[in-house]
C-alpha cells in the first residue's frame, strides 16, 4: 500500500465519523422538534386564552351587580 491508498482509507473512515455526528444531531434536532410540538399542545390544553378569561370575569361581574341590586333592594325594604 502507497501513501495516497492510506490517505484515502483515512479520508473514507474520516468521513464516515462526520457523517455519523451529523446524523445524531440531525436526529436530536427532530426529536426536541417533535416535543416541542408537544409542549405547545398541552400548554393549549392546559390553559385558557384571554377571551375566555375575560368572558367569564364578565359573567362573575354581573352576578355581582345583580347581587348587589339584590341587597340594595333588601336594605331599601328594611329601614
Amino acid at each position: 500500500m502507497n501513501i495516497f491508498e492510506i490517505l484515502t482509507c483515512l479520508m473514507y473512515i474520516i468521513g464516515v465519523l462526520i457523517m455519523i455526528v451529523f446524523k445524531d444531531k440531525a436526529d436530536d434536532l427532530k426529536r426536541q422538534g417533535i416535543l416541542l410540538g408537544e409542549t405547545r399542545e398541552e400548554m393549549a390544553r392546559d390553559y385558557i386564552t384571554k377571551v375566555e378569561v375575560r368572558s367569564d370575569m364578565a359573567q362573575i361581574i354581573n352576578r355581582f351587580d345583580r347581587l348587589e341590586e339584590k341587597l340594595d333592594r333588601f336594605i331599601g325594604e328594611h329601614k
